[in-house]
């Protein structure tokens, strides 16, 4: 029988452990915008689940004056001084004149952002590309964690060519395995995968998905949406590389229930967004944990 101190030692042991590992987070906040930002109730909770988050890819900013992003960063930063977050945004993207932005609001004490780019490129003018909006790639230096260097590409299909576009972000994966010469990639956002836009049949043709070197860690029986009348696994994480596969922690990838944790209505949480956000851990450095619990 295990000692009650040794049991206490191991908690202590694995609550600091935790403590140094990595969330990554992405959460479309529908028309995230003006209103949205001008709404104190719905911005203490975005704030809320924001600052849970060491990176997080929001979504669905449409912000014509430029000042919802800015009003985020600076109550984000005064309600967490224990940390500096940056952020990092994309122009406003769509073909016509639906236009929404990608926003990277990170930790810039836990993590770097060494390089970025859009796929397709802005400057290739080509009306026939496949993406109602090119993906937002960034690649990462994490000093706290298992694996160190990987790549992210987020994306917001479009829901009516969600399918197409899943399955040319596996071309997509492979520009950046390229030019980066990194097998460690993560996907993720809303791809609209489930429900009323994909068929199971076409799921299972993807090549993100018949390719046993991707881990889709968000899986098709999770719900994303807030709404009691839908049950669909819209928001998802796809994870490639043998090292950023094991420098995941176990169970840790799951939606996170806003609604339930901060004891809100639906409507109140429909105010906030129709999604919740996706999140997954990354395990800490070994060398890390160990020089900083001594």
């Amino acid at each position: 029988m295990r000692s009650p101190v040794l049991l206490m030692c191991c908690l202590g042991v694995f609550m600091i452990a935790t403590s140094f590992s990595l969330k990554i987070c992405a959460f479309n906040i529908k028309s995230f915008g003006e209103a949205k930002a001008n709404n104190k109730n719905v911005m203490v909770i975005l704030i809320k689940i924001i600052s849970r988050c060491d990176l997080t890819l929001i979504q669905e900013v449409r912000d014509c004056k430029g000042e919802a992003i800015p009003a985020l960063m600076m109550m984000l930063n005064r309600f967490d001084k224990s940390h500096m977050y940056a952020h990092l945004e994309s122009k406003r993207l769509g073909k016509k004149t639906y236009k929404e932005q990608y926003v990277y609001i990170y930790r810039k004490d836990m993590l770097q952002v060494q390089e970025q780019f859009y796929y397709p490129d802005l400057s290739e003018k080509n009306e026939t590309e496949v993406f109602s909006r090119p993906a937002l790639i960034i690649r990462i230096h994490s000093p706290t964690t298992f694996v160190k260097n990987f790549a992210i590409i987020g994306h917001h299909t479009s829901p009516k060519h969600a399918m197409k576009e899943m399955e040319e972000l596996f071309g997509v994966f492979q520009v950046v395995k390229k030019k980066w010469k990194i097998e460690n990639v993560m996907l993720l956002g809303d791809l609209n995968a489930d429900c009323g836009y994909v068929t199971i049949k076409g799921l299972k043709n993807l090549r993100l998905r018949n390719d046993p070197k991707f881990h889709w860690l968000i899986t098709d029986e999770q719900d994303t949406t807030v709404r009691d009348t839908t049950h669909c696994a819209y928001d998802r994480i796809i994870v490639h590389g043998k090292e950023l596969i094991s420098g995941i922690v176990p169970e840790s990838a799951q939606p996170f229930d806003f609604r339930k944790e901060f004891s809100l209505t639906q409507q109140e949480a429909l105010d906030v967004s129709d999604h919740y956000p996706v999140e997954v851990d990354l395990k800490p450095s070994h060398h890390y944990f160990l020089r900083n619990e001594l």
